[in-house]
């Protein structure tokens, strides 16, 4: 079990995560098709993220041909070559399933403009990168707990 945590801790990247859930997104994903390799770029809006540590997912929805279409991203992938945020989203959700029944001009997010979104994307990121310390912290806290019960164990 310690093994997969730290194979997996190996593939985090930090820089990965520079969204969140409302924003407007350029997914830059590297299709293999055959011999040949390309960089497809998908466009859409962030409705949800899931997941975490390695397994982490985002949900990008984008209108196609009057057809609402979907797709779910790793975060950590390496075939997600970068994300580039377009709009960031004025949401209070964390989830925005409810995009999918509306149409037209009711199915868009309003959009933090002017310094607060810059101030917005800063405080967010900050904000992640310090839930995910914390919880590295407690996974450290709990390892050492364990390895402190073996030790009293083995002694009896």
């Amino acid at each position: 079990m310690d093994l997969i945590k730290t194979i997996e801790e190996q593939q985090k990247d930090d820089s990965a995560l520079n969204f969140s859930v409302g924003d407007t997104v350029k997914v830059h994903f590297e299709i293999i098709e055959g011999k040949t390799k390309r960089i497809q770029i998908y466009e859409g809006l962030v409705i949800c993220i899931k997941g975490s540590g390695v397994r982490k997912t985002f949900t990008v929805r984008k209108i196609s041909y009057n057809v609402g279409v979907e797709r779910v991203f790793p975060v950590y992938s390496p075939r997600v070559v970068k994300v580039e945020v377009t709009r960031v989203g004025k949401v209070r959700r964390s989830k925005l399933y409810y995009i999918r029944d509306k149409v037209g001009k009711n199915a868009k997010v309003k959009e933090l403009v002017g310094q607060k979104s810059v101030e917005y994307l800063k405080w967010s990121r900050d904000l992640a990168k310090a839930a995910d310390a914390t919880e590295a912290a407690i996974n450290a806290e709990e390892k050492a707990e364990i390895a402190a019960a073996k030790s009293a164990a083995a002694k009896k």
